[in-house]
Order: C-alpha cells, then structure tokens, then sequence
C-alpha cells in the first residue's frame, strides 16, 4: 500500500490556501495593500538589478537592455495567447509609445551608467526618484501634497543617508551624473503609467512597456551584439521573468493607491539590496546599514499605518 500523500503537498490543498490567502488579502485596506504590491516589486527589482549588473560587466549595456525586455516580453506572451490579442489591445495606443520612449531613455542612461557604479552608489542615486515623483504627482496629476508622506519621504531618505555616505566611493565619476540623470525621467515615466492606470488594465500596460522597449532598444543593440553563452541567456531569462512580474506588481501598486503615498516604500530597496549582497556576495551588513534599515522600516510602517487610518476615516 503507497503511503499517502501529505495534505499540503497536493495541488487541492494548494488551492484552498490561495483562495484563502486571497480572502484575506482583500479584505486589508486599499492603500495598505497597494503599499504590499509597491514592497514586493521593490524586491523584484532589487533582485534583477543584482542580475543586470553582472551580465553589463561581459556584454554591451544597450544589447542586454534589448534582451532583458525581449525576454520580458516572451514571459508575458502565453497569456497574451491564452487570452487573445483583442484582450491586451490599448485603449490608448499614443499613450503607450510615449510611456515606452520615455522608459527607454531613462534606461539607456541607467545601462550606461550601471556596470561602472557599485551596486549601494547605485541604489542611493536611484532613491532621488521618489522627491522627482511626488513633485510631479502634485504638479500634473493634481495628488494632494500631504505633510505625512513628505515627512515619511525625509525621513527614509535620511535613513537612506546613514547607510550610504559612509561608504560613498566616488570611483564611478561622471558615471554617477549620468546615473542621476536617469531618476527624474524614470519618474516621468511612472508618472505616465498612473495616469494610464486610469483606464488601462495592469497588464495591458506590461506588456505594451515590454514590447515597445524592446522595439526602440533594437537599434542600439545590433551594432555590438555579440552571442551570449548559455549562463548568460539564463540570466536574461531570469530579468525577462523578474522584470515582468516587478513591473506587474508596480503598476498594481499604482492602480489602487495614489503615487505620492508610496514613495517612502522604495527606500526599502536599500535594506533588500543590502541583504541580497550579504547572501549572494558575502558582503557583511555594516552597523549603519542596520541602523539605517530601521529608520527606513520605521518611517514605512509609520505611513502605512497613517494611509490606513485614513480610509478607514474616508469610509
């Protein structure tokens, strides 16, 4: 007589504890559980910048920006299949190509500047991002400038502060310039995307990001291509399926909860990127690394609570 299987391992059991998880999830409130969809693509990104990094340090910048969204495109395709091409077809077509051009020259800055920067000069730059959002958000998407999500936006950032200006190398020099260029367009674009999420569904504007991308990185790929080796188009697979699943998770993020309200959430990016170099390089978090992580946790859970207590309040 075979042993029977344990109840959790069969694919029943496995779907009775996702309706249930699902239950619960949607009974928190809207904006705490956009703030988990901004949290968890804050942590995909985190994991596929590792991955990007290390791939740009053998192969053109502009080649594995093509590729990192081919293969993002290629993850989306199967429900594109399944579901048909009239179900992704956008409501506004314009809207899409102005989202991906403006994406596009936000990453060609970035993947020119990221194999000479260090991975926690990087990140720190990158946390300029959310001033340049909240600024447009109130500036052209008429979001209220609340004191309580600048307070929690100050006090991240100088979290932030406390575990990067000890160890500010400096070695990547005009590098570091084109890096921060980088930021106030990234926030043009996702900018754009909450206004989009306005009446296109989340995985309209993924897969439109995605291919578009693709499409304009092309040309700036072929001239250095050079065939990558089986680890290396694992790796791309891997950023096609992280990048896809962050992007996801982002615009989820901004279809439930205005964007201002959680900027303060990407300077968590630091503490995800500070463990995955402990895990995956053996690089030792510092005490301020510490000490900075829980000013960042504290001031997240601060405006999480706050943005919960106010639509209770509103309801």
């Amino acid at each position: 007589m075979k042993p029977r299987k344990p109840f959790f391992s069969t694919p029943l059991a496995w779907r009775l504890g996702h309706r249930r998880g699902s239950r619960v999830f949607a009974a928190w409130p809207v904006s705490v559980r956009g703030m988990v969809w901004m949290v968890l693509g804050g942590f995909l990104f985190s994991m596929l910048n590792a991955i990007a990094r290390q791939l740009t340090l053998h192969l053109d910048v502009y080649q594995s920006q093509f590729l990192r969204y081919f293969f993002g495109l290629l993850v989306i395709l199967p429900w594109v299949m399944r579901d048909g091409w009239r179900s992704y077809m956008p409501i506004n077509m314009a809207g899409q190509f102005w989202r991906g051009g403006v994406h596009t020259l936000a990453l060609i800055l970035w993947f020119t500047a990221l194999p000479q920067i260090p991975l926690a000069d990087m990140t720190a730059i990158g946390f300029t991002g959310p001033i340049f959002i909240m600024i447009g958000a109130a500036w052209f998407l008429g979001e209220p400038m609340r004191k309580d999500r600048w307070i929690a936006a100050t006090i991240g950032f100088a979290g932030v502060l406390v575990v990067v200006l000890p160890k500010m190398s400096g070695d990547g020099g005009w590098y570091n310039l084109v890096m921060l260029a980088s930021s106030p367009v990234f926030a043009a674009s996702f900018l754009i995307t909450k206004a989009l999420t306005r009446y296109e569904k989340p995985g309209v504007i993924v897969l439109w990001q995605a291919l578009t991308v693709a499409l304009l990185s092309l040309p700036m790929a072929l001239p250095h291509w050079q065939m990558p080796t089986a680890y290396q188009w694992l790796g791309f697979a891997a950023t096609g399926v992280l990048g896809s699943l962050a992007h996801y998770c982002l615009t989820k993020a901004l279809s439930m909860v205005e964007i201002s309200a959680t900027q303060s959430l990407r300077f968590l990016d630091l503490v995800w990127a500070s463990m995955l170099g402990w895990l995956v390089f053996s690089d030792v978090p510092s005490q301020s690394t510490w000490l900075g992580a829980l000013v960042i946790m504290g001031a997240t859970v601060w405006i999480a609570r706050r943005e919960s207590r106010r639509v209770v309040a509103a309801n």
